[in-house]
């Protein structure tokens, strides 16, 4: 009788089992997204959280919502996109087959790089733009090879703009550099490109004690520079929020290492070899013969466009 009143009481367990639904989760609600993607992330409390309100997608049937994580200094956007009853979360990129494959980060990119440093010729069918930490050594290597290799290789083909994005977390002394190389670039944009050869050169012997009195040694010899000016802005941070405005753009841009860069929107991260780059300059000069859909001579609304910026002329402000 145990026996048979054993097997009654699993056999209702079993059905019972059986019986039971999946709980209805939606990952349109802010806190059950969150939970989903700490757990898929492995993000621990000590990082901070915040979830996106829903916003159309590209695609029909799903949402896009963007997750933003930090802690202390450091930071990470991602998008994900959450189909309409919630139940499905897709993290990747998206394309229109009629469009530029990388027009969503051409359509970030237009208009950022207006008065900002930039050096090669006005209206390229090649558009790089570089954000870039003075402190970083995979910055330094990257800026030497294309210095010395675009004028030579692409005199007419590139137009190269540069953003500051310092990494203060790690490079003490990165956002000092950045503002002193705004601080002479409002003063000579030619110059600004000497500042950024010269930086990248003596790197390994700068620190944030000695970084503004090795600046101004190197200025007493520079006809275009006014010391006294260039250290009053040195002092006052006056280019400060251009630094700013320059991060958070990198931050639209899901921008988390240094270098980085976008050929005509293509995103290249990290130590690219020069061969590496060539080719895909080489690539999209042929491609736009064409397509008209990047660079500044696209004659199109995803242009990257100076705004009266001065130009370096010659490349690389008179560098011999």
């Amino acid at each position: 009788m145990k026996k048979l009143l054993l097997l009654v009481t699993l056999a209702v367990c079993s059905v019972g089992l059986i019986g039971q639904t999946k709980p209805k989760v939606s990952a349109l609600d802010k806190t059950t997204l969150e939970n989903y993607v700490r757990h898929l992330q492995a993000w621990d409390r000590s990082i901070s959280v915040e979830v996106g309100n829903p916003k159309p997608a590209p695609m029909e049937g799903f949402y896009e919502i963007n997750i933003h994580a930090s802690k202390d200094k450091a930071s990470q956007d991602l998008v994900y996109y959450v189909s309409k009853d919630g139940r499905h979360i897709l993290q990747g990129a998206v394309f229109e087959t009629a469009e530029n494959p990388f027009k969503p980060d051409l359509d970030k990119l237009k208009g950022i790089t207006a008065f900002s440093p930039n050096y090669g010729t006005q209206g390229a069918p090649v558009v790089i733009v570089e954000f870039s930490d003075f402190e970083c050594p995979f910055c330094r290597d990257e800026a030497k090879a294309l210095r010395a290799n675009i004028p030579v290789t692409f005199p007419k083909e590139v137009h190269l703009y540069h953003l500051d994005m310092p990494l203060e977390t790690v490079h003490p002394w990165a956002r000092a550099a950045a503002v002193a190389g705004r601080c002479i670039f409002k003063q000579n944009a030619n110059t600004f490109w000497d500042y950024y050869d010269w930086i990248y050169s003596i790197q390994a012997d700068v620190t944030l004690e000695n970084l503004k009195s090795k600046i101004l040694d190197w200025a007493k010899g520079k006809e275009t520079i006014d010391s006294l000016k260039l250290s009053r802005c040195i002092d006052t941070k006056e280019p400060d929020a251009e630094i700013t405005e320059s991060i958070e753009e990198a931050k639209k841009l899901q921008v988390s290492q240094t270098p980085m860069f976008f050929v005509n929107g293509r995103r290249m991260a990290g130590a690219v070899e020069w061969a590496t780059m060539k080719h895909v300059i080489d690539d999209e000069i042929e491609y736009q013969k064409t397509a008209k859909n990047a660079g500044e001579d696209c004659g199109c609304s995803v242009t990257l466009p100076s705004a009266g910026a001065p130009a370096a002329t010659p490349p690389f402000g008179g560098l011999k």
